[in-house]
């Protein structure tokens, strides 16, 4: 079975047949160097077939799905809540957190937010990429960017702040729900005590302090994720 994995947003089925974009199908014909016959696997959500290359004509692949490889994964929702940051930091941030098993990206515009936008294309790329390389099925979902407000209005999640200030070293296990868990880092400039007072008054939040030393904040997210899956895992 081929190692090559893509993204495929629409829905699979055995025998179906369809066929992959331009850019899809210039990296597995220009890059992977597949030919026809050749079988490569495809994946989303709901899981992941291997296909079979029928044709290529004009640049673009056509091809067969042969038989799933793979069924639909139940995973515990892991959210990330954070403060866009300078662009190159942030790709490596999202691509590994992606990697870490990350399910949604939650951006946040705190008060000392330095980066306020994000390039939303460039975003979905790097997730997609990181979950074709990565081995997993289900791609992270990407919300638009909030205040910190809105965002605490929800009550739908186990939220863990990451709090320099804090004394906790642990998470605790027994008072994880089986809501999704967010984590929630802040800006470079850390948050603002209100803020931080605000976040410490949502129902149900535990403060954890993952290092003694000041990290960035692309560190501070894979330090957080790796603990919390350790936890839960």
């Amino acid at each position: 079975m081929s190692n090559i994995r893509l993204f495929f947003s629409n829905i699979l089925s055995e025998n179906m047949t369809e066929k992959l974009d331009k850019p899809q199908s210039h990296y597995l014909t220009k890059v992977m160097r597949v030919k026809e016959n050749e079988v490569f696997s495809l994946f989303n959500k709901n899981g992941e077939w291997e296909a079979k290359v029928l044709e290529i004509s004009k640049g673009i692949v056509e091809f067969k799905i042969v038989k799933q490889i793979r069924k639909k994964e139940s995973s515990k929702e892991l959210w990330l809540a954070f403060s866009p940051i300078k662009s190159n930091f942030q790709n490596f941030m999202i691509q590994k957190a992606t990697e870490l098993g990350v399910t949604k990206f939650l951006p946040i515009i705190f008060d000392r937010t330095i980066v306020r936008k994000i390039n939303n294309e460039r975003f979905q790329k790097i997730v997609v990429e990181a979950s074709e390389q990565s081995n997993r099925l289900n791609v992270p979902v990407i919300e638009k960017a909030q205040n910190l407000k809105n965002f605490l209005k929800s009550n739908s999640m186990d939220l863990i702040l990451t709090d320099l200030n804090s004394n906790n070293k642990k998470i605790d296990k027994s008072k994880l729900t089986n809501k999704p868990i967010c984590i929630i880092i802040g800006p470079e400039g850390d948050f603002s005590e209100s803020e931080r007072e605000e976040i410490l008054s949502f129902n149900g939040v535990q403060a954890l302090k993952i290092n003694d030393n000041i990290l960035r904040s692309e560190t501070a997210v894979i330090s957080a994720i790796s603990i919390l899956n350790y936890v839960i895992n």
